[in-house]
């Protein structure tokens, strides 16, 4: 049935999934995307929206790369928000309301269009590895398939267990069964292994909702997209999102369950997400708030279904319904289905490499929740880049790498493989010492050219940026050499409580005060003029803004990074002996011994490893 042998196999079509089999099936690998139900190829688990904090970020730099999210966001959106707009540029991060069945259909659709791409249907119960190299992977009906590399993907499924108050029934998600056998395998493989907790709420009817009783939460007047390609547009009609508020009588009827809950009884024994946690933990751990902000967003354009964003909950059905109830707008509540806590096998990722391939053997690779992260985003990001290396390796050719100063993708990486994580890892902008580089809005600058090296981004994609950033470099040169008159700019001064001037200068001097913005220049003859001329849209206006009113934070970011890239460059062998290195500490022999980090840079970053330890490195290695 299988006689050929795939260039990559992927297992499992979550967002990493997905991501990963288009881009082994773009660069030219043939790849097999097996899973256990065709009919979720990229299904939204949890809430149905992309983006939001760093997470948009993240989407940007995928779809600079070439991969397909940012497309899908943009095909499937029902709102569009820039989150954090009245911060500087470096924390606004874009983020959509998609439509979940739409979502998961446009994704299906444009892998069905991808060349190089098969798909088939069943459970992956094992691995097949020979002489520490991996060579294919054993269904549940005991086929064999041969690869020359393996990406696993498998989300919240491994051992799945769902639990709803004192319930528990083996699932990866609800109505899903869970996967089994690859996890004994790997454990027999010498891998450590370990179990996470993520939840989710319940959805509910709209029709059955009072939203005269919440407040609106509107889409952005001029909504944009996550895509720099031309194949998509932004959105000219939105549905609104609304919001409500827990109170003290739904958390004493939810205090009522405790009893019952797996997160208190012991039923769960693993850890949850820090930054996403269950109603139940949010009013145990913060005893003194008196409400919980309630999101409550429509699952698509036409569906009555809603996702209570807020309200993640374990807790026993009869008791969620009974507090919801309680909720200014929800007097009348419905449910479609309760909310539900999932636990699940993973595998601590300071077991892989930069490239997500495993340092035990060779050619298997993991990304998403495998690897302890939690969100679509971060998933989406590691199955690209899995995706990527795993071709590159099997047609032997150089890895490909983002460093922390490249990418949000680079950081999530680097702090996974460098620092491990216990708890779901979510991606912060706090977590990027370098986010004023790794802006939203530059992405396709930082990135497309590095995809369009290793042939993932396409030609045009190419042209296209590259346009962009000669038109916005020239009009940023505009302002540096165009003076403009003191009527001309008093004007503006005037109306912004402005210190006036007596003299003409340069545009871009004046441009740099903080409180004159882009809209107040184009009213400037001259700048209206050369936009006009130039054929300027606004993500050339917008970059060219970014660039005068932040040039000095940039350069000097530019300049530490720089830093930070000359001890990237020192190579640490694999094979290094730390145990003869007598002057570092017992805790960074022990942990650099562990890690095995690729370079004085990762070795720096490891916990337990000392400014001093670094020291004697650099000596023994004679820097």
């Amino acid at each position: 049935m299988f006689s050929e042998e795939y260039d990559v196999i992927v297992v499992g079509a979550g967002h990493a999934g997905s991501e990963a089999a288009a881009a082994a099936a773009n660069m030219g690998s043939k790849t097999l995307l097996v899973t256990m139900n065709l009919q979720t190829i990229a299904q939204m688990s949890c809430n149905p929206a992309m983006g939001g904090i760093a997470k948009g970020q993240i989407v940007r730099e995928i779809d600079a790369l070439g991969g397909y999210s940012g497309i899908v966001s943009d095909k499937t959106a029902i709102q569009f928000k820039m989150l954090n707009k009245s911060k500087g540029p470096a924390m606004w991060s874009p983020r959509v309301q998609s439509d979940r069945m739409r979502f998961a259909e446009t994704w299906r659709n444009m892998l069905e269009q991808t060349p190089n791409l098969d798909f088939y249907q069943e459970m992956i119960s094992g691995i097949i590895v020979q002489n520490g190299k991996i060579i294919g992977v054993r269904t549940s009906l005991g086929l064999e398939i041969k690869a020359k590399s393996v990406v696993l993907t498998n989300g919240t499924f491994l051992n799945g267990l769902i639990h709803i108050g004192d319930k528990q029934f083996g699932g990866g998600r609800a109505g899903e069964k869970a996967s089994t056998g690859i996890t004994q395998d790997l454990i027999n493989l010498g891998f450590e292994a370990g179990r996470m907790k993520t939840g989710t709420p319940p959805r509910v009817d709209g029709r059955s909702l009072d939203f005269s009783k919440m407040i609106e939460q509107p889409g952005d007047d001029v909504p944009e997209k996550f895509s720099f390609s031309d194949e998509t547009k932004p959105l000219k009609q939105q549905r609104s999102c609304h919001m409500s508020y827990t109170s003290l009588d739904v958390h004493d009827i939810l205090r009522e369950g405790f009893d019952r809950s797996p997160m208190f009884n012991g039923a769960i024994k693993s850890i949850g997400p820090r930054y996403c946690p269950s109603i139940e933990d949010k009013i145990n751990r913060f005893a003194d708030k008196d409400r919980h902000q309630l999101f409550v967003e429509p699952e698509g354009w036409d569906t009555v279904e809603y996702y209570i964003n807020g309200f993640s909950t374990s807790l026993p059905e009869d008791v969620q319904f009974k507090a919801l109830r309680q909720v200014a707008g929800f007097e009348n509540v419905k449910f479609f289905r309760p909310g539900y806590a999932i636990e699940y096998d993973y595998f601590p990722p300071t077991q892989l490499k930069h490239t997500l391939e495993t340092k035990l053997v060779s050619g298997l690779y993991f990304a998403g929740q495998i690897n302890g992260t939690t969100g679509y985003e971060e998933a989406a990001s590691q199955g690209l880049m899995a995706g990527i290396n795993a071709h590159l390796k099997v047609q032997e050719k150089e890895p490909f790498m983002l460093q922390r100063n490249e990418a949000y993708i680079g950081v999530l990486i680097d702090d996974l493989i460098t620092k491990g994580t216990e708890e779901p890892y979510r991606m912060f902008t706090s977590r990027a010492e370098y986010r004023t580089l790794l802006r939203q809005d530059n992405a396709d600058f930082r990135l497309t050219p590095k995809a369009f090296e290793i042939g993932l981004a396409s030609e045009k994609r190419m042209r296209k940026m590259e346009e962009k950033k000669i038109k916005s470099e020239a009009f940023v040169q505009f302002f540096k050499d165009t003076s403009v008159s003191p009527e001309e700019i008093n004007e503006i001064f005037l109306a912004r409580n402005s210190a006036l001037v007596n003299q003409s200068d340069k545009m871009f001097k004046f441009f740099s005060r903080p409180e004159v913005t882009m809209a107040d220049m184009k009213t400037i003859t001259s700048v209206k003029n050369y936009i006009a001329e130039n054929y300027l849209d606004s993500e050339m206006i917008e970059q060219a803004e970014i660039q005068v009113k932040y040039s000095g934070y940039i350069e000097k970011e530019k300049n530490n990074a720089d830093k930070l890239n000359r001890l990237e460059g020192l190579k640490i062998p694999i094979s290094f002996d730390y145990s003869k290195l007598k002057s570092l500490s017992y805790e960074a022999r022990e942990k650099l011994s562990k890690i095995k980090p690729a370079t004085v840079s990762q070795a720096s970053r490891i916990s337990g490893v000392s400014p001093n330890d670094i020291s004697v490195l650099l000596v023994y290695m004679g820097r």
